[in-house]
């Protein structure tokens, strides 16, 4: 069942950096408090470490898109690049499962949990023969 369209894994690979660098690494590192506007976040009045906090995801968002597009392109450290998509994939979805039991999100992040978990799953339908 793990990686039964493993044939497919750079083609994936390639997809997912190029929608995520779009829709995610490169507004939350740009204009992290746009991107949390339209994602429903309430901004408060001082927003310094917000926008501190937003750029250093953003920053490391586009490490993990830089280690997936060398993969996607080249099929160097094709694993390495799963498990680091798995391990994030995993831990995001716990992240916005305590956001949502705490009420502490809006209902952009709280659906995230579906989204990541898709992601989690395809990893492994796509995992590395």
């Amino acid at each position: 069942m793990i990686g039964i369209w493993s044939s497919y894994s750079q083609d994936f690979l390639l997809w997912l950096v190029i929608a995520t660098t779009l829709v995610f690494a490169l507004p939350i590192f740009l204009v992290p408090l746009l991107w949390a506007r339209l994602m429903g976040w309430k901004i408060p009045e001082e927003t310094h470490l917000a926008i501190y906090f937003g750029r250093c995801l953003g920053a490391f968002i586009l490490i993990i898109e830089a280690l997936m597009l060398r993969a996607a392109l080249t099929g160097e450290a094709l694993v390495v690049a799963f498990e680091a998509l798995g391990a994030v994939a995993l831990l995001m979805v716990l992240v916005h499962v305590y956001g949502a039991i705490r009420r502490i999100q809006p209902l952009s992040e709280t659906l995230e949990i579906l989204m990541y978990s898709g992601m989690f799953a395809l990893v492994v339908l796509f995992w590395p023969a």
